[in-house]
């Protein structure tokens, strides 16, 4: 009896395997003419889906603990600790918009982590401090965020219109350009990679 349990057994998860292996891809969450973005699950710690990017490519794991990192085409992902979001740049550079809000640009601020710079992106690693508004600023880029902890934050544009957007860790946003807010947190903690692209 308990060799047929067995046989069942193995005869199941070999079908199961088969039916992944015949599930069609992952399709991107966000897809635009400038970038497609990837949200690579983990599977016991790590990232399992295959994916092969057809440029430049930016790595944020989601972590703990989050990182970033830019890669050239043809580069192969290694398998990361803990869910990825991979950014495939697309060939369509955009200048960044002249300034003149009046305000700083977006980047660099008051604690904010440089992670990578090149000639495609500015990465930056950013937590939201308690009380503490960031100035109001201008985005001159086109920017994907990724949120690495859960958190929420109030966006409020010089005429003093304001928005709250609550969202947990891995959650990716694509904002474009041309945009002047400062933002306060309304939760304990917030933390997100920040990936603008030149």
């Amino acid at each position: 009896m308990q060799t047929v349990r067995s046989i069942a057994l193995v005869t199941f998860v070999a079908g199961a395997a088969a039916l992944l292996a015949q599930s069609p891809p992952a399709k991107p969450i966000i897809d635009n003419d400038r970038v497609t973005v990837w949200d690579l699950p983990a599977i016991n710690g790590e990232t399992t889906a295959a994916h092969k990017p057809a440029g430049d490519f930016v790595v944020v794991t989601v972590g703990p603990p989050p990182a970033a990192a830019f890669h050239k085409k043809g580069s192969a992902i290694d398998p990361a600790a803990g869910r990825t979001i991979v950014i495939d740049l697309k060939d369509k550079p955009v200048a960044p918009l002249e300034n003149k809000s009046g305000h700083p640009n977006a980047f660099p601020r008051p604690g904010s982590k440089k992670l990578v710079e090149n000639d495609r992106v500015i990465v930056w690693d950013y937590s939201w401090t308690p009380g503490v508004p960031s100035p109001m600023h201008f985005h001159d880029k086109d920017v994907v965020v990724v949120y690495v902890e859960d958190g929420a934050l109030k966006s409020t544009t010089p005429d003093g219109q304001s928005t709250v957007n609550e969202f947990k860790a891995g959650t990716t946003r694509f904002n474009t350009r041309d945009r002047t807010h400062t933002e306060l947190m309304t939760s304990p903690k917030a933390r997100a990679i920040i990936t603008e692209l030149k």
